[in-house]
């Protein structure tokens, strides 16, 4: 029986069989995973490219969406814009009426009149195509009726029209009269004119002369040529005797061809008195909002309101709740201020400003002196103890006490040829009050000592206009801009150039300098240009370090807040921007350094910036003859004051106290009060 149970022990055996049949294994797990990998290699590259197809099918969308939009957008003006025409003219028919019967009886002078002054000499007047519009076209050249038809005190007429000289911009001459034979419409505004048949001519060529009459009413008259010297100029003579009070217009004038330091030419008749109810503007289109004839019960409606300029208790003077404004009415400029509620707004003789309803008041504002000239005021700053102001125009610079507002000084270089027009663009005090610096047209700049009114260094140099100058704190230097795009840095005690900082990238055709800043430490200097671009230089070693892009226009204006760390600019394109300068030249070279903020709310462009000492408030003047004060912080308007009569073509704040000063293309610089609201 145990034999039936004994067997043999199996031993394995075939050992190479085994081992083939492994090393199969592992080539299929091998192969395996290459496929593996490759099957996830082709599956990122698809997901990228779905990726790249999906964004190219948004942005085409988005371009789709935006043309869509675009066409509404238009649709919407261009029936808004023809029902603002029809009321126009309607509005203009009692007018027309009126002037064809005053026409027979009264038939206007033949002799011709004489052209007020021209802003700028040569081919680099930046501020023509500021003033004039920069362009051609045919509208038509009149001023409106309600502010002509005013006799001046004495039996004396206003300047009316305007003709600008080459490549300058026409400039309103100041009317005859004071502030107590106010227009009805406080910013100038009235109905504007439609067709050449109704009021006059069209534009004449630059080449066909001085225009006959310029396009008046028959029954408005010319000033008699006595007023004018040989120049064009009112004749100069004590303060408040010669001078004229501001007409309530701008001139538009035609300008020859822009060349390739003057800004783009822009058909647009926004020199045209508009009331601040007017919608946006644009180019060769009428302006929006329908303003009322000159005659009537409506004219008189703030004379007669008497809750104009109330005063409402601290505690009643809350945000108003209102609608949205629509894309017609984006700020206050578009407000009617017939319609704003009288804790919005505050009133004087001839001018007045409105609150925004969205925000808290915490602001006043009131008018402190009016300062009349013979020209154009082209810039104004404050001292650094805030005791005097410093204006500039045509041929002379002058420095008014603040306190009473009386002339104390003027500069007058009696060595200059005294043949057309020589702008002052630019004054700046010295940190220690004793000196005036002051840029102009000849290329020019000169330090005035005040005491002695001579002048003590003269810095030659630069190849064209002089359109900016700032000192640093310490007062060891001094920078200027200038059209041939450069911006230069001075020593004032050798009167060595320092440095050079010039913009010299060949890309770049139309970069001249409009304005410069140094910032409160003294070690950067920004630049605005021409060409849409805004540079800062470091003052240690000439080098650029920062380009700073965003503006889609020339930027005419720049400054620093007090603590050197943010930098505000002011742009044609109708925009503030505030940039981050806390970093400056740190940045990664391949990343651009973006607008933090950008300020939208004017109706034309920017021309002057300005930030209070504090750094609380943000200041613009603008072509819309607007000053509006923001709040950096939440980018939001506090108030927007209308004083002018014409382009409001720099802003200044004292930095010592509540005050603001403001020059105009009305022949005026104005001095103004703000203080918080108790």
């Amino acid at each position: 029986m145990s034999n039936i149970y004994s067997h043999r022990q199996l031993v394995p055996g075939g050992g190479a069989g085994s081992n083939r049949v492994n090393e199969l294994i592992d080539a299929l797990k091998q192969e395996f995973d290459n496929l593996q990998q490759e099957a996830a290699m082709y599956k990122m590259q698809r997901d990228d490219l779905e990726h790249k197809v999906q964004q190219q099918t948004d942005e085409v969308n988005l371009i789709r969406q935006g043309l869509y939009d675009l066409q509404a957008t238009q649709k919407n003006m261009k029936v808004q814009y023809d029902n603002e025409i029809r009321a126009l003219q309607r509005d203009m028919d009692p007018q027309r009426i009126h002037h064809s019967s005053s026409s027979h009886a009264a038939p206007p002078p033949s002799h011709p009149q004489p052209p007020p002054p021209t802003i700028g000499q040569g081919q680099n007047n930046i501020f023509g195509a500021i003033m004039s519009g920069g362009g051609g076209g045919n509208q038509v050249l009149v001023a409106p009726p309600q502010m002509m038809d005013q006799p001046p005190p004495g039996g004396q007429s206003g300047h009316p029209g305007g003709y600008p000289g080459p490549n300058g911009p026409p400039q309103s001459v100041p009317q005859s009269g004071g502030s107590s034979a106010q227009s009805p419409y406080l910013n100038g505004s009235g109905p504007a004119p439609l067709s050449q048949q109704q009021h006059g001519p069209k534009r004449q060529r630059m080449e066909d002369g001085p225009p006959q009459n310029m396009g008046l009413p028959p029954n408005s008259q010319q000033p008699p040529s006595s007023l004018y010297n040989s120049n064009g100029m009112p004749p100069q003579g004590p303060p408040g005797q010669q001078s004229l009070s501001q007409g309530g217009y701008m001139n538009v004038g035609q300008s020859s061809k822009p060349v390739s330091k003057m800004p783009k030419p822009m058909n647009s008749i926004s020199q045209i008195p508009q009331n601040i109810s007017e919608g946006p503007q644009s180019s060769g289109v009428p302006p929006t909002g329908n303003a009322p004839p000159s005659s009537g019960p409506q004219s008189n409606k703030r004379k007669n309101n008497p809750n104009m300029g109330a005063q409402l208790p601290p505690g009643n003077r809350t945000p108003i709740k209102q609608g949205p404004l629509s894309s017609a009415q984006s700020g206050l400029g578009d407000m009617d201020p017939e319609n704003v509620p009288a804790q919005l707004k505050k009133e004087g003789s001839d001018w007045f400003a409105i609150f925004n309803p969205k925000v808290q008041r915490v602001l006043d504002v009131e008018l402190f002196h009016t300062l009349d000239h013979n020209s154009v005021v082209c810039c104004v700053k404050f001292s650094g103890d805030g005791k005097y102001l410093a204006t500039g125009c045509n041929r002379i610079a002058q420095i008014y006490d603040v306190h009473n507002g009386q002339k104390i000084c003027v500069l007058d270089d009696t060595s200059v040829d005294k043949t057309g027009d020589l702008y002052i663009r630019s004054v700046c005090f010295s940190p220690d009050g004793k000196h005036l610096a002051t840029g102009a047209e000849d290329k020019q700049i000169r330090i005035w000592d005040i005491r002695s009114q001579t002048i003590s260094k003269l810095f030659p140099g630069h190849e064209q206009d002089i359109y900016s100058l700032d000192f640093s704190r310490d007062g060891r230097f001094i920078v200027s801009g200038s059209g041939d795009k450069t911006a230069r840095v001075w020593d004032m005690v050798s009167g060595e150039l320092l440095y050079k900082l010039a913009i010299d990238e060949p890309s770049q055709k139309d970069a001249g300098v409009t304005s410069v800043a140094i910032s409160p430490d003294a070690l950067y200097v920004a630049a605005g240009s021409l060409d849409k671009i805004v540079r800062v230089w470091d003052t240690r070693t000439g080098i650029l370090l920062e380009r700073l892009e965003g503006h889609k226009d020339s930027v005419y204006s720049v400054a620093f807040s007090p603590d050197g760390k943010t930098l505000v600019s002011g742009s044609l394109d109708k925009t503030l921007k505030l940039w981050d300068m806390s970093h400056c030249g740190r940045n990664n070279s391949s990343q651009k350094n973006q607008a933090k903020t950008t300020l939208n709310g004017h109706k034309d462009f920017v021309l002057s910036v300005a930030v209070s000492p504090d750094g609380r408030w943000v200041v613009s003047g603008s072509k819309d003859r607007g000053v509006q004060f923001w709040d950096p912080i939440t980018a939001q308007t506090q108030f927007m004051l209308q004083g002018h009569k014409n382009s409001v073509i720099s802003v200044a704040l004292s930095p010592t106290g509540k005050l603001f000063a403001t020059g105009s293309g009305d022949c005026r610089a104005r001095l103004w009060r703000y203080y918080d609201e108790m």
